[in-house]
């Protein structure tokens, strides 16, 4: 990996989590400079190797086992094996950080819970995600993306009133527990480097899904409890008025973000809309009924067509983009985002980038996730394991 002035260069993590939230936050450190090693059961390494997105396999690993670990080494070590547990503990050592997600008690049982790693290994920043923190009654549950989404409350912030509970379609409890143990593990390599001494930065999904929702939480925390309000009609946002919502035009679909009523009323031509344009109170109590306005307008003309109309005004709209229209925008093309690495088999693939870029620079990579183990005789050299 290309680390030339990364902020994160000579900076050594061990990645002991599998699935998608310890090793997303080893992804985004690998990103930022780092070097990363994966440490894989030999019998069958990261379980998400062989955990299918749709049906997209290459060379025997899932195409989001390459997404999520491209570029990282792969030491097969077995923890239950006297000898390899000794040479894990010669290299944490010798590390700067170490990510695990086992379930609460698993890692202490092995001998390498925070405690027990402080004793050998003080300046140690130490991640742990758990399902639902470290203790209480929902300790012993999976720690699984959709499980944690059902018991956040999140699936009610989704689709419209009379849907039920709807989960997002994407692992956001994994992508933010990840995204907050990286942000904690940063902050403690901060400390590291003042006073020398680690730190243990711990996060859950739970809690992720939690601080996910903090901008709707605060309302119902201090509204007398009320629960969330979806629309009936074109939901988008439960704390958000009309015309907040996506609508269907004559080809495809248009979203329309904040805009004041009497401003749509009168570029949209809509003679009832008019009702309520100097009445904002009514923009929230009354969505539903207001958005059924502007959609029966907006459904008789292609979307292109109102985007000229609307855009000139500073309306804030979009055409609504599928991947294969964003995939080929310019403005998406602008930002340099793909990639294309190497799998151990020497096949292409095509992975996204890094979010950021340092000075100007996205870090880039050139190989893929590596096999088990594929790098266990050289990382066993190099620190005499």
């Amino acid at each position: 990996m290309t680390t030339t002035h990364l902020p994160l260069e000579g900076i050594l993590v061990l990645d002991l989590s599998q699935f998608l939230a310890g090793p997303y936050a080893s992804l985004r450190l690998q990103d930022l400079g780092a070097r990363v090693i994966k440490i894989e059961r030999p019998d069958g390494g990261d379980l998400s190797r062989s955990l299918y997105l749709s049906d997209t396999m290459v060379d025997g690993d899932s195409t989001i086992f390459h997404a999520i670990n491209r570029g990282k080494e792969s030491l097969a070590l077995n923890l239950k094996d006297p000898n390899d547990m000794t040479a894990l503990k010669v290299l944490i050592a010798k590390a700067d950080v170490l990510i695990q997600n086992f379930r609460p008690g698993v890692i202490e049982r092995l001998g390498l819970g925070y405690d027990q790693v402080n004793e050998f290994a003080p300046h140690i920043v130490y991640g742990s995600v758990s399902g639902y923190g470290p203790d209480g009654p929902w300790v012993k549950f999976p720690g699984q993306d959709l499980l944690a989404q059902a018991r956040s409350g999140v699936m009610w912030l989704n689709g419209h009133s009379d849907d039920g509970p709807v989960p997002f379609g994407l692992a956001v409890a994994d992508m933010f527990a990840g995204a907050n143990i990286c942000q904690g593990v940063l902050a403690g390599l901060v400390r590291k480097g003042i006073s020398g001494q680690g730190s243990h930065v711990e996060t859950s999904l739970l809690e992720s899904m939690v601080d996910f929702q903090f901008e709707v939480l605060a309302t119902h925390l201090n509204d007398g409890g009320r629960p969330p309000q979806r629309s009936k009609f074109r939901s988008a946002h439960v704390g958000l008025s009309a015309p907040y919502g996506v609508y269907p035009t004559a080809n495809g679909y248009l979203a329309i973000a904040m805009t004041p009523i009497d401003h749509l009323a009168d570029l949209l031509e809509i003679v009832d809309l008019k009702a309520y344009a100097d009445r904002p109170d009514t923009w929230f109590k009354d969505r539903d009924e207001i958005k059924r306005l502007i959609a029966g307008k907006l459904v008789m003309e292609n979307t292109e067509h109102w985007l000229a109309i609307l855009q000139p005004h500073d309306i804030w709209c979009s055409k609504v983009l599928d991947w294969a229209e964003f995939l080929n925008e310019e403005a998406f093309l602008n930002l340099d985002m793909l990639q294309s690495v190497e799998n151990a088999m020497g096949r292409p693939l095509r992975l996204t980038r890094s979010p950021l870029r340092i000075n100007g620079a996205r870090a880039s990579s050139t190989a893929a996730a590596p096999k088990i183990g594929a790098d266990s005789a050289a990382i066993r050299a190099e620190f005499k394991l």
